[in-house]
This record gives C-alpha cells, sequence and structure tokens, in this order.
C-alpha cells in the first residue's frame, strides 16, 4: 500500500479510501464507485495478476500516479468465487451515503468481508460439499477444534488427544480456512492447509470464549448445549466465532446453538484409512468410483452434504442406527421412493437459503425457492403420516406448520421476480395498497406521455416528434435536425445531438418531477417492504432450520433406499458378540466399475478366528477384499443397506487400513518410512473392537527384515490386540501362524495356469495359496518372454539354495531352543537360580523369538 507520509497530500477520495484500506490493509478492498468495484495501488496490481482483468491509471494523488484495477457490479460475484477459490479474502465497501445530499465524497463504508469460510452466496460455493471453517487451539500435547458451517449454523466443537487425531479430524472436515493461534507448536499438522489465518492469543482467552458464545445463544450459561467441560473446545470456538463476526459485520441468527462431537459416538478413521477406502475422494484426488460416488442420488443439495457426513461419520449408536435401518426398510416397503423424491427434489437447497435470510442477504428468487420449498411440506406431511411405521412418523415431529410463513410469500412475491431487488418489480400487486398506488402514478406515464406525444404532433405539425427519457437528461422532447426550425418558441432546447435536437416544455417538466417521484418513493418503499419480509420470516428460523434438516435426512433415507433396491443390497444385523460374519459380500464400487460378474465371497471374524492370513497372488483380489470388508462395515454403521446375502456385525470402534504406500518426499520419509508410521498408530491404537486390515507389510525392506517385521506385527495383532484382522501377505512363512497362535486362520484367493497364461478366480477359500503367481503375473503384465524364461531358472536355482542352506524359521526357532535348553542343562550348578527366574516368565505369553532373546539373557549370566 502506498500511504503518503502527508495524509493531506490525497484528494478527499482518496482520503476516504486509504482511511478504509488501513481497517484491513492485508486484504484487498473492493470499493464502489458508481457501477464499478475499483482497487487501488498494490490491491489493484495483484487483483490484475490473479484475475486478469487490466491495470490502468487513475489520475494523481499525493503527486503520484494512482494504479487502479476495477471489476464492473453487476459481474462482481464471478471475481469472488475465482479469489475465493484462490483462498483470497475480499472487503466488500459500499456506498452508504446520499450522493444528493453528501459534502464531498459519498459516504462508504465495509459492509463485510468475503472470506472462503464465511461465504452465503449461491454463486460463491460448492452445492454438494459442505463449505466449513474451524479454528484450533493447543495446549500441551492436546487440542480444541472447533468447527462452523455458515451456510447451515452448524457450530461443534470437540479435543483431541495427539496429532493424529488433530490430522484425521481436519481430513475429515477439509477446512477452506483454518484459524490457529500464534503460538500453536505443531504447526506441522496444519502447514499443507489452505486459508491458514494467524490469530492472537487474547481470541483464544476461555472466559473473552463463554461471554462471546452466550450472548449468541442468549443464555446464562453453556450447561444446556454440554460443551461447559470441553475448555480448549471453547476457546478454539471463541475465536471462530469472533472472527465470523468480525467479517459478516451482520448478526448471525442462525447460529442458534453448539454442540460437543465425542470420540466414543463414532467409528474412528484415520488419515490413511479415509484415503484407502476412497470414501469421497480417490486416490488421484478426483471424486469418480468413491463410495460416495456410488450412494449419492439425494435429490437435494442438501440431501447429498449430509450423506458425505454420514460416510465420514459412522455411529456407533445401536437405536439411531436401527432408527435408519427401519426407515430405509419402511420406503421400500410402502413403495415411497418414487413418490417422495419429486417432493423432495423442489425443495431444493432450502437449508442455505434460510442463511440468506437469517443474514438478509437472500435475493427475491431465494424468497420464491424458499416458497416452493414450503408448498411441498404438507404433501410430505400427508404421505408420512398415513404410515404406521414409527420410525417415519417420528419424523413428522419436526415438520412445523408452515402455512403462515407460505401465506406470506405467496402474497408478498411475484411469480418469477428479478434477480435483484435493487430495481425494485419483486413485491407482488396488492399486497401492500400504498405501494400499488405510487406504481401507478409511475406506470400512468405511458399513457400521458403517448397522449402529450400526439397532442404535440398536432399541434406543431412535425411527424418526427417524439418522447423519450434517459437518466442524465430526463424526459425530453425529440426533432429531427431537418424539421428542427419547426419547433415552437416555448421549447427550451436541452440537447443537441448529430441528427435531432431535444427540447423540454414546462408541462413535461412538471410531469417529469411528478413521475419521478413516484418511481423513487415506490423503490424506496419496495425496498423497505422486502426488509420487513426477513423481519416475518426471522422469528421462524428455528423451525424452518430444523425441517430443512429432516428434509435433508429424508432425502438420505430415500436415497439410501433407492440405492438398496437399485444396487441389490440387504439390511444388515447388529450383534453384541464380537466378529464381523459377511456372506458373499461385494465391493460397493468395483463391482459397478467393473464388466464382467463380481465374485462375491464371504468374510467370518468373530473371538475364535480374529486374523485372516490372506495369500493369494498379485491382482488375485486381495485388496478389494479387504476394502470391501470394511466398507460393508462403514455402511452399516452409516444405517445403509449393505451389498452382500447376510451381513452380521457386532461392534467396532475404529477402522485402520495399512494398504499401500508412497514416498513421502516432502517430508523426507521413504515409502518403507510411511509404512511403519501407519502400522506403528495401528498398534498403538487399535482394540479388540477395531477392524484392522494389512496389505503387504514389510515390503520396503530386505527380505529378512520384512519377513521378521511382518512376523512380529502379526503375532502383536493376534495374541497382545487381539483386533479382527485381515492380513495379506507374499511371505508364505506366515502361513505357518495358524498352527502356533490361536485365532489366527488362513485363507486364499486363487489362479489357475495354462502354459503362459493365468486366470485369476477371485474366490476366498479356506487354507494358504499353493504357490505364487509372481511370474505369470509379469508375464501378463507384458514382460518379454527371454525375462521370464531367465527368471523361471533363478526362482529354480533359489529355491534349491534354499532348501539345502536355510531351515524354514520355525525348525530354525526349534533347533535354537533344543540347542538352548541342552546347554542350560550342562550346567548343573545354575540350574535352580535359572528356574527361579524364568517361573515368573508366562509360556503361554511367549513367542519361540522371545524365549530366545531371555535364554540368551540367561546365559549371558552365567
Amino acid at each position: 500500500m502506498m500511504l503518503m507520509e502527508n495524509f493531506d497530500q490525497h484528494t478527499p477520495m482518496m482520503q476516504q479510501y486509504l482511511r478504509l484500506k488501513a481497517e484491513n490493509p492485508e486484504i484487498l478492498l473492493f470499493y464502489r464507485m458508481g457501477d464499478f468495484y475499483e482497487l487501488f495501488y498494490d490491491d489493484a496490481k495483484k487483483a490484475s495478476a490473479l484475475l486478469d482483468i487490466s491495470l490502468t491509471k487513475r489520475g494523481q494523488s499525493g503527486g503520484q500516479p494512482i494504479p487502479m484495477a476495477g471489476v464492473p457490479y453487476h459481474a462482481v460475484e464471478g471475481y469472488l468465487a475465482k479469489l475465493v477459490q484462490l483462498g483470497e479474502p475480499v472487503a466488500i465497501c459500499e456506498q452508504v451515503g446520499d450522493p444528493a445530499t453528501s459534502k464531498g465524497p459519498v459516504e462508504r463504508k465495509i459492509v463485510r468481508i468475503v472470506t472462503p469460510g464465511t461465504i452465503s452466496d449461491e454463486a460463491l460455493l460448492p452445492e454438494r460439499q459442505d463449505n466449513l471453517i474451524a479454528s484450533v487451539y493447543q495446549e500441551k500435547e492436546s487440542f480444541g477444534l472447533a468447527t462452523l458451517d455458515m451456510t447451515s449454523g452448524r457450530f461443534q466443537l470437540s479435543e483431541l488427544n495427539s496429532t493424529a487425531q488433530l490430522q484425521a479430524e481436519l481430513q475429515r472436515i477439509s477446512p477452506v480456512e483454518l484459524l490457529y493461534c500464534e503460538d500453536f507448536m505443531d504447526f506441522h499438522c496444519i502447514e499443507h492447509l489452505k486459508g491458514l489465518r494467524r490469530r492472537p492469543i487474547w481470541e483464544f482467552e476461555l472466559s473473552t470464549a463463554v461471554q462471546q458464545l452466550c450472548r449468541q445463544f442468549n443464555t446464562q450459561d453453556l450447561r444446556a448445549f454440554g460443551v461447559e467441560k470441553s475448555l480448549l473446545g471453547l476457546c478454539a470456538a471463541g475465536c471462530l466465532l469472533q472472527y465470523v463476526k468480525d467479517t459478516q459485520r451482520s448478526a448471525l441468527p442462525h447460529i442458534q446453538s453448539i454442540s460437543l462431537i465425542q470420540n466414543s459416538d463414532t467409528i474412528q478413521l484415520d488419515v490413511a484409512t479415509r484415503r484407502n477406502l476412497e470414501l469421497t475422494q480417490n486416490l488421484a484426488g478426483g471424486t469418480e468410483n468413491t463410495l460416495a460416488s456410488i450412494l449419492d442420488k439425494c435429490v437435494t443439495p442438501m440431501g447429498s452434504r449430509l450423506l458425505k457426513r454420514w460416510i465420514h461419520q459412522p455411529i456407533r449408536d445401536p437405536q439411531k442406527l436401527t432408527h435408519r435401518q427401519q426407515c430405509i426398510n419402511a420406503l421400500l416397503q410402502q413403495d415411497l421412493v418414487a413418490t417422495l423424491q419429486p417432493y423432495l427434489r423442489s425443495i431444493g437447497d432450502m437449508e442455505r437459503i434460510l442463511t440468506r435470510v437469517a443474514l438478509r442477504s437472500a435475493r427475491p428468487r431465494d424468497l420464491t425457492r424458499l416458497r416452493t420449498a414450503l408448498e411441498q411440506i404438507p404433501a410430505i406431511v400427508q404421505h408420512l403420516s398415513a404410515q404406521q411405521n414409527a420410525y417415519l412418523r417420528a419424523l413428522l415431529t419436526s415438520l412445523s406448520d408452515f402455512s403462515e410463513q407460505l401465506t406470506l410469500l405467496q402474497k408478498a412475491i411475484i411469480e418469477a421476480p428479478p434477480l435483484l431487488i435493487r430495481d425494485g418489480g419483486v413485491i407482488a400487486q396488492g399486497y401492500h395498497a400504498e405501494l400499488d398506488e405510487w406504481r401507478e402514478l409511475s406506470e400512468g406515464a405511458t399513457r400521458y406521455l403517448d397522449e402529450l406525444e400526439q397532442r404535440e404532433r398536432e399541434a406543431t405539425g412535425i411527424d418526427t416528434l417524439k418522447i423519450g427519457f434517459n437518466a442524465v437528461h430526463g424526459y425530453y422532447i425529440q426533432i429531427s435536425q431537418g424539421q428542427a426550425y419547426k419547433a415552437p418558441i416555448h421549447y427550451v432546447r436541452r440537447q443537441t445531438l448529430k441528427n435531432a435536437e431535444r427540447y423540454i416544455i414546462p408541462e413535461l417538466k412538471t410531469y417529469e418531477d411528478k413521475v419521478l417521484k413516484a418511481k423513487g418513493a415506490a423503490l424506496a418503499l419496495e425496498k423497505q417492504l422486502y426488509e420487513e419480509i426477513f423481519d416475518l420470516l426471522l422469528p421462524h428460523l428455528g423451525a424452518l432450520q430444523l425441517a430443512s434438516l429432516t428434509l435433508a435426512e429424508l432425502d438420505v433415507l430415500t436415497n439410501l433406499a433407492e440405492r438398496a433396491e437399485t444396487l441389490n443390497y440387504v439390511m444388515p444385523t447388529f450383534s453384541e458378540h464380537r466378529g464381523i460374519h459377511i456372506e458373499q459380500g461385494r465391493h460397493p464400487v468395483v463391482e459397478q466399475v467393473i464388466k464382467s460378474p463380481f465374485i462375491a465371497n464371504p468374510v467370518k471374524l468373530h473371538q475364535q478366528r480374529h486374523l485372516l492370513i490372506i495369500t493369494g497372488p498379485n491382482m488375485g483380489g486381495k485388496s478389494t477384499y479387504m476394502r470391501q470388508t470394511a466398507l460393508i462395515t462403514l455402511m452399516a454403521y452409516m444405517g445403509s443397506f449393505v451389498p452382500a446375502e447376510s451381513a452380521t456385525i457386532g461392534p467396532v470402534d475404529r477402522i485402520f487400513t495399512r494398504i499401500g504406500a508412497s514416498d513421502d518426499l516432502a517430508s523426507g520419509r521413504s515409502t518403507f518410512m510411511v509404512e511403519m508410521t501407519e502400522m506403528a498408530n495401528i498398534l498403538h491404537q487399535a482394540t479388540e473392537q477395531s477392524l484392522v486390515l494389512i496389505d503387504e507389510i514389510g515390503r520396503g525392506t530386505s527380505t529378512y527384515d520384512g519377513l521378521a517385521l511382518a512376523w512380529a506385527c502379526a503375532e502383536w495383532l493376534a495374541k497382545k490386540l487381539r483386533s479382527l484382522t485381515l492380513f495379506a501377505t507374499h511371505y508364505f512363512e506366515l502361513t505357518h501362524l495358524p498352527e502356533q497362535l490361536a485365532g489366527t486362520f488362513n485363507v486364499h484367493l486363487d489362479a489357475l495356469e495354462h502354459q503362459n497364461s493365468i486366470a485369476f478366480m477371485h474366490a476366498v477359500q479356506e487354507g494358504a495359496a499353493s504357490k505364487s503367481y509372481g511370474l505369470a503375473v509379469a508375464a501378463l503384465a507384458g514382460v518379454p518372454q527371454n525375462v521370464i524364461q531367465l527368471a523361471k531358472q533363478k526362482l529354480h536355482h533359489l529355491e534349491q539354495f534354499s532348501q539345502q542352506s536355510a531351515p524354514s524359521l520355525q525348525s530354525y526357532q526349534e533347533n535354537e531352543l533344543k540347542q538352548d535348553e541342552l546347554n542350560l542343562n550342562s550346567k548343573e550348578e545354575n540350574h535352580i537360580e535359572l528356574l527361579d527366574m524364568l517361573q515368573y516368565l508366562d509360556p503361554d505369553e511367549l513367542t519361540p523369538k522371545q524365549a530366545l532373546a531371555y535364554l540368551y539373557q540367561l546365559k549371558k549370566m552365567l
């Protein structure tokens, strides 16, 4: 910003601009001047580059030329959308004074600040995705996180106990803006995010936060919301609320409550799991071939957004899950999907429209869409009330009678209003008597002017005479240059054109004043009446918001019913006993993508069978089998039906995946380091009720290191954690684990080889795979036959060498134990001492490797 040392050297208008710019020095200022929003100095240069608009100069101020760029006011939304996508906040400065009464520059002020997380304009928002702003606060190793959806008023907070939990939550909510305290320590957790906003420490003060929230909700304390003990979350929420108030410069009546998200309420999904399961984003970063792309056929944008929240936050409350299941079942049994969806489609995005009503920024067509939405509710209520299903009827309790608000909108707004209220023509005829009178006077001008034009033509004999109007000169009588000499003496010349002369007469001037007064009065009154409509709707905002949430839920349930019927899904059952039992399960995405029939497979995991070692060839379907198990479980805990013949799901608290890996070069981590980090997270966090998917652990290092790590991880999962685990591997040595570890079983996906070709069966069978098919897969991939033949020879030599020189891991362990036992028995003098030491060890808890380690330590003591 070019701030001159001597402020008085600038013109009055530029002084006004510089004062407003100083309020928000880091933000682009759109300064309204007539029909344009102008930017000056550094803002102009920056906007020119970002928006690809012309950079010009506007005279001088303070002795220097002023760089300037501008955008038309009627096209400003497109430019704002581009800046929002780039993460650039914009301060909107409007003319609030009356040019007719202003001395010097018209009074202007910043009316709002547009930021990616606080926008509510329809044109600036992704229609079917949540647009969240978040705030994070840290004390030692704990974090408070608050999120706000400005488009719905949904305000939530949570407390997290580790950076891993914080990263998982940030990935889930994908905030477009994140506020963080200036003393935030673990910046590496958030530095990759867009829209970072550094805020001062005092904005996170607890006492200030509580006062802010109580003032917003008009309560004495926060006990009613159940958040009073979440101190770190409240600190984050206070900063977030203050930021939103600062940017909106208006009341926020649609933010009416705040809720606490607790980890125990939902199935926890870490960053790797959300990525690997491709819930709403595929591994390439797109939205194709994801779970959401298959399940989301919602007919309203707000339903689509709610479904994605269900996908990312599967719930653990059996009562809520049963409610959803029974609603879907009733919709199918009563064949209500086709009946309800046309009404729901007409509901549109009621949720976001209500937010714009709350902020008093709703446009005329928003109100007509709200009117259309309210018109659908009686029919929906009628269809639901006719049902005997208690769960469907329960939805009716949130759908109030909005006949009064519907009547208001039907009477007040014309059928097809213009886009903006600015030029009037929005309020319907008959709604307000005084407005009708002003309009009649204004619209009567047409008849009067036609009569005056005809009268003057006859009086002057000038057949080219006509009466017109423009915004600069008002009404005029126009005569062509060829007949201008016929103009009567009382005609006063107002304007000379190339081919015509324009005149004014006292009668026309008098009428002009009268008409312009009527038009101005009508427009002012119409704008006043439009604002009064907001006043009449706002007292019912809470009930309307609850109705919109209910209609969004009904849309999701109806959508899931349609998906279940179309895609042949079944209703899963929930069990109190630990385990997952799926008959003929299918991958919900893969089965829709592949052209050949999908091979369905069973899954049986329970207390006595909690770890499956999965072997088979690459491309044989191991990863698909594991992922479909996780997706079916997740869908069940959404309340959805699932792709299977039957499914019984026990309690699940977390889903972990360790599938695939790539270098994290930006953080200096190799593939193996990424793999081990994800594995460490699982081994630290998993419980008996966790579902764990492990695919090819240990591939990133040497064969023996990899085998040892894979063996140790599988053993730890089987004996210590006892998680429900699917463990895919190419280390055939691991197929011996079921002989040593209770609860561990082998399954495999088979393939058939014929000459130089291979056919994948994709069917899961009990037992270990008979062989590896690596060379056959390599041939299928197009590796030259000479190379394949050479590989076969090397494989034969390696197998012979292995058989001759390297006993199996199991026999090696047995031999080592036997030898150590003989050595120990030969040392009679220490025998009793050793037995005393060993009696405290539980042999059932020792692996052969651990037993060896103890024996080696004891040998050193002898």
